[in-house]
């Protein structure tokens, strides 16, 4: 048997919460934002996850999230995604539930303070104006500066893109649903 290296645990002088934006047209943004969440439990941090546009069809993170309760919580606030799929849903609907998404994102902000917050599909939400860039900016200035802020989703705004401390794309090479296979369980949704 091998012997077993030593682990070794880092903590940075200066805490300092980071805005991550996980933006591109493949797949996997909220599956990174999903591993942060899972990261942060590691080290005992708390993670709120506010979805936006996702809620009318199931996905498998709303229980597997109840698994690690305490310490994450999820908010799947969405109609589904706007304009696309069938989505029943009009414009003005969507956008009403966008606004109480950022109700609630206050609310969360002022009282409960997680140490991460993602923002699941904020950056679509904002580019189809069911939120405005001026919300979304006061959501970054008015956090706690402790605060990690993750937002995902395609088309990140270029202004939120200047403000953020690390921006990752996800880059779409191959998807399965292009060969016409079904979105998969635990892969997909």
């Amino acid at each position: 048997m091998k012997e077993q290296i030593p682990i070794t645990h880092f903590e940075p002088k200066q805490k300092q919460g980071l805005i991550v934006i996980i933006t591109g047209n493949g797949k996997g943004k909220t599956t990174s934002a999903m591993g942060m969440a899972l990261r942060g439990c590691g080290h005992g941090l708390t993670t709120t996850i506010v979805q936006f546009m996702k809620g009318d069809l199931y996905s498998g993170e709303w229980d597997g999230v109840k698994k690690l309760a305490p310490l994450v919580t999820l908010y799947h606030t969405g109609k589904g995604f706007c304009g696309i799929e069938g989505n029943p849903f009009p414009h003005s609907e969507h956008r009403e539930n966008a606004q109480e998404a950022l109700t609630l994102i206050k609310k969360i902000i002022a009282e409960d303070t997680p140490d991460t917050l993602i923002l699941d599909e904020i950056n679509n939400a904002l580019q189809l104006n069911l939120i405005d860039l001026e919300q979304v900016l006061e959501i970054v200035n008015s956090r706690p500066k402790q605060m990690h802020l993750i937002l995902t989703g395609r088309d990140a705004h270029p202004d939120l893109i200047a403000l953020a401390d690390t921006v990752s794309e996800v880059q779409e090479i191959k998807h399965a649903y292009r060969k016409d296979i079904e979105p998969q369980p635990g892969i997909d949704f």
